[in-house]
């Protein structure tokens, strides 16, 4: 399997000034910067709602609660004392929200939900075509990106939040076990069965898709078969065409 595309990796420099900055904008919101919280959506909004969306499984359901969780982040900044990052607390809300949503759900269906909360209280980028990419590659990559979401989909709840911080967010192994509370060794041991998993999954897809590589029937078939017998006629000098 070709995992998601990386993206630059931070140094340590790095996130200690986006944690400066971090604290900076909570404290313009908490003077009452409103203009503040946008720019700290922003810079959050990629990493949450991929969260919310490995959590959920649904695209729009994802967005609203991911919306539900800033509005609490925004009531609550007052409270946010800096012991963690900014990053690991709205984490932790959204992923609040996510599995609130969950539970809610299952009582309605009548069913365990699929997560609880002691399990965590807690790029796919190369996938999108570029504006020169051919149209038939951009179709096969938007396939292929779809794939890779629909098996993600398919992995246990606990799986598939820690492979998508850890593969398509690059956090470290640390970042991660604080986001979602658990210990490292857990972190490192799920996030190689998720890409075990992974693996076999899209494996058997491919063994599935061999036999219709380079296909051949319809269309082409009955075009390459006029055109032959076209020719035939044309050398034999029966060509009936007109």
């Amino acid at each position: 399997m070709t995992e998601t595309a990386k993206l630059p990796s931070m140094s340590a420099a790095d996130h200690a000034d986006n944690a400066d900055d971090d604290h900076a904008i909570v404290r313009r919101i908490v003077a009452g910067d409103r203009a503040a919280f946008e720019v700290l959506m922003r810079r959050h909004n990629r990493r949450l709602y991929r969260l919310a969306r490995a959590t959920l499984r649904d695209d729009a359901e994802a967005e609203d609660a991911l919306q539900d969780a800033y509005l609490r982040a925004y009531r609550s900044l007052s409270q946010f004392r800096g012991d963690a990052a900014l990053s690991t607390w709205l984490s932790r809300l959204v992923l609040n929200e996510c599995y609130g949503r969950l539970r809610r759900h299952a009582r309605r269906e009548n069913v365990v939900p699929i997560v609880s909360s002691n399990t965590a209280d807690i790029d796919i980028e190369a996938m999108h075509p570029s504006d020169s990419e051919p149209p038939d590659s951009a179709v096969a990559r938007a396939e292929m990106r779809a794939l890779i979401e629909r098996k993600l989909d398919e992995l246990p709840a606990s799986f598939r939040t820690v492979f998508i911080l850890r593969s398509v967010e690059e956090l470290s192994v640390e970042e991660t076990a604080q986001c979602l509370e658990i210990a490292e060794a857990t972190v490192r041991s799920r996030h190689f069965r998720a890409k075990s998993l992974l693996r076999e999954s899209l494996a058997r897809e491919i063994d599935v898709a061999g036999s219709e590589l380079f296909g051949f029937a319809g269309a082409r078939c009955d075009r390459i078969v006029a055109n032959v017998m076209s020719r035939i006629g044309k050398r034999d000098g029966t060509d009936r065409s007109d």
